[in-house]
């Protein structure tokens, strides 16, 4: 995986000519129309022809939940005092939010399964911490409750991102790594809040850090071998 998690290449429309053709500047444009030959626009008698996306979606995902993650984590593992911590919620409703779920659905329409169910899970996540923070938190008025739904809200994700390891052991070493972190994360924070216990919410916290580390160089890898047309930041393929 150098350009997305994992897909097969995808084949632009055949041309007049019975070939097939293929997106010379992948990763620089989503769609783009092709001229008629006197470079203008299709006609009626020679329509606009539209190509398939080609681009990869997965390094915008990847920062999105990177970007988020840290800033979190920053919180968690008390390296930030907590009067700081509503500035989480914009990150989480923009950008691990609705930035990664659209992530998600372009990996849906370039026909990458675990893109898709990656990312527009976990921008579901970040839009249902925000809704949870804002909006129903204030209902739970036991501390002790509180702590304890949230604990379920985390292993649940964790459950989820556990069964994507599996899954990402398919895809790259750097992916798998992300996912890794992102697992024990989840259980960490999990099971530090069911049990009302601060230090394991702040062990939480510092793999959080090391997960947002993680995938912030695949989402670099991605745009950058992208960018440069070569492999400059190795991501390992693992086999199939």
């Amino acid at each position: 995986m150098e350009r997305r998690f994992d897909r097969e290449q995808l084949s632009a429309p055949s041309d007049a000519g019975g070939g097939v053709a293929t997106d010379p500047t992948r990763g620089e444009t989503a769609r783009r129309s092709q001229t008629n030959g006197t470079g203008t626009l299709g006609t009626e008698a020679s329509p606009m022809r539209m190509l398939p996306i080609t681009s990869d979606p997965a390094p915008l995902g990847l920062a999105s939940f990177a970007a988020t993650t840290f800033i979190l984590s920053m919180f968690n593992s008390g390296l930030m005092g907590s009067a700081g911590e509503p500035i989480v919620l914009g990150m989480a409703l923009a950008v691990g939010g609705l930035a990664q779920f659209v992530a998600g659905m372009w990996e849906f329409r370039t026909g990458n399964t675990f893109g898709a169910a990656a990312f527009t899970s976990y921008g579901a996540f970040w839009i249902s911490f925000w809704a949870f923070e804002q909006f129903y938190a204030s209902k739970i008025t036991d501390a002790t409750t509180l702590s304890h739904a949230v604990g379920l809200y985390l292993i649940t994700w964790g459950i989820f991102t556990a069964y994507m390891t599996i899954a990402s052991l398919r895809v790259s070493a750097a992916v798998c790594t992300v996912f890794v972190l992102l697992t024990a994360t989840f259980l960490l924070l999990g099971i530090g809040n069911a049990n009302v216990n601060d230090s394991i919410i702040k062990a939480g916290g510092y793999v959080g850090i090391a997960t947002a580390i993680a995938a912030w160089y695949a989402s670099f890898a991605g745009v950058t071998n992208s960018t440069f047309g070569r492999i400059v930041l190795p991501v390992k393929d693992l086999k199939r």
